[in-house]
């Protein structure tokens, strides 16, 4: 009875949520207070029942419940407890349920915690966000219900893809889901406002502490995927361009952009209508994500195979939300007042070339990925790969680094050219310093990876400039969460110009006792032998590996060898030290005794991994600093 538990749960969250629809429309429309705090008070037993019939899911895994489908196909009895946990938003149906659930308690928090809104506006929010809630209980309960049981019960479970068995899928997704969910509050506080047409300094306000919630978990998602996919897949790369990994960054990209105008908006009264189309546009990228991802269209590690009617299903919901949002946006933006106006040279002016040229890198990114797509609807097999993607992107993204570094040097509202320039000096000085070392040092470094290593010196300095003259412990946190996200920028793009500048590759195949050298390291294979693991059974390496004249260290790289199902999987041994990470993979025997043994040294490609997580704690600070300064606000006014 659990799993019927779990189901009727569902069903009364659907009803929940049209309950909270009628009234939040009613509410928007009269401002009847009763109606109001009935509203808030639905969303908060919606919320809760999605969180129940979620955590019924996860009993039914842990318990290894075969007589539920979902659990039969993508667990097994033999599981660790940790895969049988996240075994259940390792799928179609239970990853699913994981976002109607991020959604409904995403809502409850809206209707606790927003005091700041105009009833009305808030009742419409509310609303709209009861209308998101509708569609996904809809797909759920028709098309791709999670507790569907199984009758006959099956002996035991299929077991889980072992790619996926990793502890990077009990943090990935759910990171990832409360970024996508987050997006999707920003989208209904925009629809709520162009319903009400209250747009302005308190909307921003009460919108940006989501926005910059769905940013950290977006930034933090991602960070902690490239690093799992990098040392799981065994390829030695930390991203490869792949459609569902560019189905997570394209939101990112959105949601920075819709960061730093929504902060014009909340301090500044500039930049309505932008504001409103950026929240539209982040919510539609993670919408175009879930289709990707779960309509079967794509053939990716990433991707949930599914039937077609599934996507179709989702398509419908992405052009009933978009279209529908972007439908209402054009009805109403003639009615959105300008707000303050700005000069070219100030702040604001650089925070809209900067939303322009992350809306540019996106535009790359969204065609790069679809158009593969379109082209084999019609018939034409075509792939769009790292070098297009590279070339497109990197230009744009290196301009918009220099417009990062001159952004929070500038006044707002209006400033000059001349003060802009003597400020520059310092990171100016910083990036023909690093250009005189490489040219000396490294005379053969590419020109790409050497103009990021410059323009990441010149973003480091510039992140700290505007710390210069303050009393440090007076500074707002929230500054101190700017400088430490621009400067994790400027440490990821280090990393990554390093990365691919100064990597050296070995491939080779050797018996035990032979050895292989990569950089300044020599790698010899003592031992090759059997080892058995919770589920699996592997071969496993052991290679003794001296960097010059230093103490030797091992690194035991496997194959591993899965029943449940059956799959071979690559199990990279990686040694991180200061300057760099030794990588090694042991591939196949050749059948007389021979091993493949590949080898990387990646010089400073673990900055890549460091900045995304300074730039997401730099985010945290920043939501923190804010709440508190306006929390600090309200009781003065009290």
């Amino acid at each position: 009875m659990i799993a019927e538990g779990g189901l009727a749960a569902l069903w009364i969250a659907a009803a929940m949520a049209l309950v909270q629809l009628v009234l939040g429309g009613s509410a928007a429309r009269s401002g009847a207070e009763e109606l109001m705090r009935a509203t808030r008070k639905i969303a908060v037993v919606q919320g809760l029942l999605a969180l129940g019939a979620f955590l019924t899911l996860i009993l039914l895994f842990v318990q290894s419940d075969m007589s539920v489908l979902l659990v039969a196909t993508n667990s097994h009895s033999a599981k660790p407890l940790i895969y049988k946990i996240a075994g259940a938003w390792g799928n179609h149906e239970g990853s699913m349920l994981l976002w109607v659930t991020v959604l409904g308690v995403a809502g409850a928090g809206v209707a606790i915690f927003e005091k700041r809104l105009d009833g009305k506006t808030l009742a419409a929010t509310l609303a709209a966000q009861a209308v998101l809630a509708l569609g996904f209980y809809a797909f759920l309960l028709l098309a791709s219900n999670p507790f569907l049981r199984l009758d006959p019960p099956a002996p035991d479970g299929q077991g889980l893809n072992p790619l996926l068995q990793d502890p990077g899928l009990a943090f990935h997704p759910p990171t990832l889901y409360l970024g996508y969910v987050g997006l999707s509050v920003a989208f209904s506080f925009a629809v709520g406002a162009l319903l009400t047409r209250q747009i302005g300094p308190a909307f921003a306000r009460a919108m940006r502490p989501w926005v910059l919630g769905a940013w950290f978990f977006l930034t933090i998602g991602i960070t902690a995927g490239s690093y799992w996919a990098y040392y799981e897949l065994g390829w030695g790369g930390w991203w490869f361009w792949d459609p569902v990994e560019n189905a997570s960054l394209m939101p990112w990209l959105a949601a920075t952009a819709l960061l730093h105008s929504v902060t014009v908006l909340a301090t500044r009264d500039g930049l309505r209508a932008w504001t409103l189309m950026l929240a539209v546009v982040a919510f539609s990228m993670s919408m175009i994500g879930t289709f990707l991802v779960r309509s079967g269209i794509l053939v990716s590690v990433h991707a949930f195979a599914v039937d077609p009617t599934r996507g179709t299903f989702i398509l419908a919901l992405l052009a009933i939300y978009i279209g529908g949002a972007l439908a209402l946006f054009g009805a109403r933006v003639g009615t959105v007042t300008q707000g303050s106006t700005f000069q070219l040279v100030s702040r604001e002016g650089a925070l809209v070339l900067n939303n322009l040229l992350l809306c540019v890198i996106l535009g790359v990114v969204f065609i790069g990925t679809l158009y593969p797509l379109v082209a084999q609807a019609m018939g034409q097999q075509l792939s769009v790969g790292a070098p297009f993607f590279n070339a497109a992107s990197v230009p744009v993204a290196l301009a918009l680094v220099v417009a990062t570094m001159a952004g929070p040097m500038l006044k707002w509202r209006k400033d000059q050219w001349g003060a802009l320039g003597r400020k520059m000096m310092l990171p100016a000085a910083a990036m023909v310093t690093i250009v005189v070392v490489l040219l000396v040092a490294m005379p053969g470094t590419p020109i790409v990876p050497l103009l990021g290593l410059v323009a990441a010196a010149g973003l480091a300095v510039a992140s700290i400039v505007p710390l210069l003259g303050r009393k440090l412990r007076r500074t707002p946190i929230h500054i101190y969460g700017m400088v430490l996200a621009h400067l994790g920028v400027a440490v990821a793009i280090a990393g990554m110009a390093s990365d691919t500048a100064f990597k050296q590759e070995r491939l080779a195949a050797v018996r035990v006792g032979e050895t292989v050298a990569v950089g300044s390291f020599k790698a010899k294979l003592t031992e090759i032998r059997p080892i058995i693991g919770e589920n699996w059974s592997a071969l496993e390496a052991t290679l003794s590996i001296r960097r010059n004249d230093g103490d030797p260290f091992r690194l035991q790289p496997q194959q591993r060898y899965f029943s449940q199902p059956v799959t071979t999987t690559s199990e990279a041994a990686i040694s991180t030290m200061i300057d760099g990470q030794l990588y090694t993979v042991l591939g196949a025997s050749d059948g007389q005794g021979r091993y493949q043994i590949r080898m990387w040294w990646k010089p400073f490609v673990t900055f890549i991994w460091l900045g995304g997580f300074m730039i997401a704690f730099g985010g945290l600070l920043a939501m923190v600093g804010r709440i508190r300064r306006e929390m600090r606000s309200e009781d003065e006014a009290e």
